[in-house]
């Protein structure tokens, strides 16, 4: 099944707020940071780059839990085995991550497979030939979790609605901007720390998702 339709196998149409894992060095705490806010979430994404492999293996399990019962699609952030591992929903990939053909021959047809294409609308090009269900760019505007960052300028947006998969804008988007990253085409919102570093996570995660109706 093709997300190409724009829509997810797990829950319907793919727009809206796509969460991103914070680091937190606390597995319990991350844990319950994730469940205050992921009611308002069509995708999660763990991302971990600090953990060691045993602790990014009991997480992951965590997570799936935790979005199957919320009935959010769980994507994992550029490790094609750890996905296929925690049975994920699927997984994201940068540009160094591997090929897409590999992660679909190994998670399968079903499984949401993103891809990073930065700043390049030629990215997204390949991205899509090769079979990704969704494309990202960014950053759209200034993040503190990755400061030096490519920009993303919004016209590649509109750039990219030819290729008939969902964009997602990342990189600095709060409540305060998201709108203008719809406006310029996302069908996704990716957020870290405008949610989880906000002063209260789950008013930010509502706003941003109520964006999208």
């Amino acid at each position: 099944m093709s997300l190409r339709s724009t829509l997810s196998p797990h829950r319907g149409p793919l727009t809206g707020l796509y969460l991103i894992t914070p680091e937190d060095a606390d597995s319990a705490r991350l844990i319950e940071r994730v469940r205050a806010v992921l009611p308002f979430a069509t995708l999660l994404q763990y991302r971990d780059k600090q953990s060691d492999a045993r602790m990014q293996l009991e997480r992951a399990r965590a997570l799936k839990a935790l979005c199957d019962e919320s009935a959010v699609p769980l994507i994992i952030n550029d490790d094609v085995a750890l996905a296929e591992t925690v049975a994920a929903a699927g997984v994201h990939l940068g540009e160094d991550d591997g090929a897409i053909a590999d992660a679909r021959a190994r998670l399968g047809e079903n499984a949401i497979i993103g891809a990073s294409c930065y700043d390049d609308i030629d990215l997204a090009r390949a991205a899509v030939a090769q079979g990704a269900d969704y494309i990202a760019f960014g950053a759209l505007f200034p993040s503190p979790t990755k400061p030096h960052a490519r920009r993303a300028t919004p016209e590649l947006f509109a750039q990219a609605a030819s290729l008939d998969v969902p964009r997602v804008a990342i990189g600095g988007i709060t409540p305060d901007n998201v709108r203008t990253a719809i406006a310029a085409g996302a069908d996704l919102a990716a957020v870290i720390s405008g949610v989880f570093d906000a002063p209260d996570p789950a008013t930010a995660a509502r706003i941003c998702a109520a964006a999208f109706d």
